[in-house]
């Protein structure tokens, strides 16, 4: 299989879909490899370094689209990448098709296999392709979340710690997954006073087992949720339904409660945030104010950590890239049941339910159309 590498162009997002190991494995196993050029420079691989484990260093997205029977990217494709995905291509990325109803439109008019790494889920429910990612814009949270409540950054000036005689920062952290689990952590090593809310008692008694003791957990209400943000001084929105929109957790009304100069990060932002008064914002430009509260809602956080997080996403993606270059994508799609539920859309017809309700589209099952 010819596969192809083009380099990220949403702003600031500096990873890179493959590593040059990861190249070497899949020119291993008989592929041909197609990188852009410069593809790898943000995340601290060089064109030599793709050369040297024999991939194909093409000069132009055009080109690398071209060539390619199997595109690897990071993001979902933007407006200029539209035009160059082919009928029958298969696209392996994060799509979150659910947030934007232009991309969905685009892909079905591509006609291209769309196969979402947020949605390759295993039998346990787990998502190995989100996970790593999770993981990374998890432990930012609390790290962005304390930047911007500096003073000089248009917070409250609160310290997330605090020191000796002063009290640490409240921070709510809304969902006891992969990105809540993460965010708690950090944020209590930093010594905040952290509450970590959940929908799920059995998830909410685990984590209060295995959490440090200035970790708190709570059942995930709007009465709950309410009273807790009145003293947050940061609240992380980590709430995720595989391939949907994230539910609103927070709406405009119950932001009012929170403390003027207190900060929100939506995690969740990617799904269409968990707090209604969020939208995307880039590394570019990440925060705006609204009812005197910080927002910071960049929808690719682990772009800023590159080298961490594309040699993490490799990690995950390849053993699936391999089996679908092994096997070409429909006999991927038939055998393989995590791959399967990777499959978004396939010319032109959605066949994840999740993204089909998002628009009120049709949806397909995707037995009857692989």
């Amino acid at each position: 299989m010819k596969i192809g590498v083009p380099k990220e162009i949403k702003t600031n997002e500096n990873r890179v879909a493959l590593t040059p190991i990861g190249a070497e494995v899949l020119r291993r196993n008989g592929h041909k490899i197609y990188v852009e050029k410069n593809a790898g420079v943000g995340s601290g691989f060089s064109d030599s370094d793709y050369k040297k484990v024999g991939a194909t260093i093409l000069n132009k997205p055009d080109a690398v689209f071209d060539v390619a029977d199997m595109i690897m990217k990071v993001k979902e494709p933007i407006k200029p990448e539209y035009k160059r995905i082919k009928a029958g291509q298969t696209v392996f990325t994060y799509f979150h098709f659910a947030s934007s109803r232009e991309l969905t439109e685009a892909m079905m008019k591509s006609k291209c296999i769309a196969i979402a790494y947020e949605t390759v889920q295993k039998s346990d429910g787990s998502l190995p392709l989100l996970i790593p990612m999770s993981e990374v814009a998890g432990r930012m949270a609390p790290q962005e979340g304390a930047k911007y409540l500096e003073k000089t950054m248009g917070g409250r000036g609160v310290l997330l710690g605090g020191v000796p005689g002063t009290q640490p920062a409240n921070v709510v952290v809304l969902g006891g997954g992969i990105v809540g689990t993460n965010a708690a952590k950090i944020a209590a090593g930093f010594g905040a006073r952290v509450t970590i809310m959940d929908n799920n008692l059995y998830r909410l008694r685990y984590l209060d087992d295995v959490m440090p003791k200035n970790i708190q957990t709570m059942m995930s209400n709007p009465f709950n949720i309410r009273e807790a943000i009145k003293e947050a001084d940061l609240v992380i929105g980590a709430v995720l339904i595989a391939g949907a929109k994230a539910p609103k957790l927070i709406t405009k009304d119950m932001l009012k409660l929170m403390k003027p100069g207190s900060v929100v990060v939506d995690v969740s932002v990617d799904q269409g945030g968990c707090i209604e008064t969020c939208k995307p914002t880039t590394h570019e430009n990440p925060t705006y104010v609204v009812n005197d509260v910080v927002h910071y809602c960049v929808a690719n956080m682990p772009g800023a950590v590159p080298f961490t997080s594309t040699i993490a996403l490799t990690n995950a993606t390849l053993p699936y890239a391999v089996e679908i270059a092994n096997k070409g994508t429909m006999n991927a799609l038939k055998s393989n049941e995590e791959i399967k539920l990777g499959l978004n859309m396939i010319d032109g017809i959605i066949t994840y339910k999740g993204v089909a309700d998002a628009f009120k589209f049709k949806y397909t099952p995707v037995d009857d159309v692989i």
